[in-house]
């Protein structure tokens, strides 16, 4: 005899669903505690590596700010720059974080994590929340310099949550933009000249020390289609106090998360031919 097959209730499958996105979460967040762990280890690559941020603001922006040839509008030259200069340091901090990933693999512990019953989205999606870490406390530095520089800067509780959701999601699109960069070179040597032919061309097409409307019309092409552009928007946009933002808010950080899911994918697919 054979019995009529029990079709699944609406119920089972909500809870189904819950317990796989619960358990996707726990696994991500092992994974960014990991990385959390690498800096307790090594505190002093946080300030070592604020060196660059500091010099771009402290003389930069110091020096520029006494010339007018910049158009900001109602926003002095150091109130425009210093969003920028938090997106190119989560921007230069983050897209060299392959490294460790092929030390990692170097060290065996890349083909564990591989084998192990954690997600490869976890894997990239840890990662980049981890990064999220070190650009904080750069962006942390960022503001304790800007206020002696007389930095107008929004200090609205809500804002600043906000500052941490865009560097939340930029860091971990240039993580997992780094993670792709890292499967396509495969060595250090390899990934690090892919990423230094990079880096300056996505800081300098974005709005980082200049406003987008100063460009050619062949480089402003380039610049929207720069996630770094709606990074920096988005912080402009909460980092000071005024209508500093040229995009919705809501449409930067869509943008930011559509650029990470299309990422992730990659990433996700990519991630064990590290190993091969």
């Amino acid at each position: 005899m054979t019995f009529p097959k029990r079709e699944a209730r609406p119920a089972d499958w909500a809870k189904r669903s819950i317990h796989s996105i619960g358990e996707f979460l726990e696994k991500t967040l092992v994974v960014t505690e990991i990385e959390a762990r690498k800096i307790r280890h090594d505190p002093k690559q946080l300030f070592t590596r604020a060196a660059q941020p500091i010099v771009w603001l402290g003389v930069f922006g110091q020096v520029f700010s006494r010339f007018e040839a910049i158009p900001t509008g109602e926003f002095s030259y150091l109130d425009y720059l210093t969003p920028g200069i938090v997106g190119q340091s989560l921007l230069f901090l983050t897209i060299f974080s392959g490294l460790i990933i092929l030390s990692e693999r170097d060290l065996g512990l890349l083909q564990k994590l591989l084998v192990s019953p954690t997600p490869r989205l976890s894997l990239v999606i840890g990662k980049g929340v981890g990064n999220t870490l070190r650009t904080l406390v750069q962006s942390f530095i960022i503001y304790a310099l800007a206020i002696p520089l007389g930095v107008t800067l929004n200090w609205n509780p809500l804002a600043l949550i906000g500052v941490v959701i865009t560097i939340l999601l930029a860091t971990v699109l240039f993580s997992t933009f780094s993670l792709l960069v890292v499967c396509i070179g495969k060595t250090q040597e390899g990934f690090l000249g892919i990423a230094q032919f990079l880096t300056l061309p996505l800081f300098f097409t974005s709005n980082a020390i200049y406003p987008l409307e100063m460009m050619p019309p062949w480089l402003q092409a380039f610049a929207l289609i720069n996630p770094l552009t709606y990074t920096i928007d988005a912080l402009r946009g909460l980092m000071l106090v005024g209508e500093a933002n040229s995009y919705p808010l809501l449409l930067n950080w869509g943008i930011l998360l559509g650029v990470i899911v299309i990422l992730g994918a990659l990433g996700r697919w990519q991630y064990p031919t590290l190993v091969n």
